[in-house]
């Protein structure tokens, strides 16, 4: 194990895609939304960004495809930045163990959310985002094409209708917590921002970008602070406890890294004070994580001996 200099950031991704594409067996797309069933699921892709901006990649890396969960990251990002810690009065910080898309903890705990990551989670923080600004979906797109640097990223409204259709558990998790008054905002209108938000389409390049303010501890591209130092740490802890739902023991045991999943098949990572990594594939396991992502991460953070521990 050797640390890496940037310039071997490349023949690193370069010799994880070989390996990725020698290995059999990259899981299913998402079938439960219809959209995203006609995935490949051997495309793949990885970037990574370092801190003043620097691009690497390889493979699949400047393909566009759907970030869904990723998202929930830089809204969770944008809504702390806002309000600060009367946040985690509304949603938790600990593991839910439980599927994402689950509602038997919100009965048992009152309405509150285990954590901002579980889907329950994102749409209490897209809830009081939208409050303070009265479109969260079109606050985090500005948000993503600015830190990327790529205006042309945008909505898929083919997805998010698609999300939209076959929606009624998210609608069940936000009724059931609207009950709890921990929504303060029209059913029908936070899950249209929701499922907008889970929609946007991205490309490894540009969620490696655009997550560069947390490795730099707050700090966004344009040299202003959106998180105290205090609150990039508190996102960064909670994407390794709870980034890749209930497979985030095991994500932290083989990856080591802050990480975030999305079931398009692209996971971000963190490596605080150094670099941010995208990988895209959109095979997935049972818990809805890229089989080949997480792979890739394992054999980048075993190559570079980059990681948080």
């Amino acid at each position: 194990m050797t640390t890496t200099s940037s310039l071997a950031f490349q023949p690193v991704l370069e010799r994880i895609a070989e390996e990725i594409e020698r290995t059999p067996g990259r899981g299913r797309a998402a079938d439960y939304i219809p959209a995203l069933a006609a995935c490949d699921p051997r495309s793949f892709g990885m970037a990574v960004a370092e801190l003043d901006g620097t691009v690497y990649g390889v493979g699949d890396w400047r393909e566009p495809f759907s970030t869904q969960s990723i998202t929930k990251v830089f809204t969770l990002a944008l809504d702390l930045a806002r309000e600060g810690d009367e946040l985690w009065e509304h949603v938790g910080r600990e593991p839910s163990g439980n599927p994402f898309n689950s509602l038997v903890q919100l009965e048992y705990e009152n309405g509150i959310p285990r954590n901002p990551f579980i889907n329950a989670g994102a749409l209490v923080v897209t809830d009081r985002l939208h409050s303070r600004t009265r479109d969260a979906a079109g606050e985090l797109l500005s948000f993503l094409r600015a830190e990327s640097g790529n205006p042309a990223m945008d909505f898929d409204e083919e997805v998010a209708a698609s999300e939209s259709a076959h929606g009624d558990r998210n609608a069940a998790l936000a009724h059931f917590m609207a009950a709890y008054d921990n929504i303060d905002n029209d059913i029908p209108v936070l899950l249209d921002q929701y499922f907008r938000q889970c929609s946007i389409r991205a490309s490894c390049a540009d969620l490696a970008l655009a997550t560069t303010f947390l490795a730099r501890h707050g700090i966004r591209a344009d040299g202003t602070r959106l998180l105290t130092l205090s609150q990039a740490k508190q996102i960064n802890a909670i994407m390794l406890t709870c980034g890749t739902y209930d497979a985030a023991g095991d994500f932290a045991y083989r990856v080591g890294l802050p990480g975030k999943s999305g079931v398009g098949g692209g996971i971000i990572a963190v490596v605080p004070g150094r670099c941010t990594l995208c990988v895209w594939s959109p095979g997935l396991d049972e818990r809805g994580n890229s089989v080949a992502g997480v792979a890739a991460l394992d054999r980048f953070t075993t190559l570079t001996g980059l990681s948080v521990f």
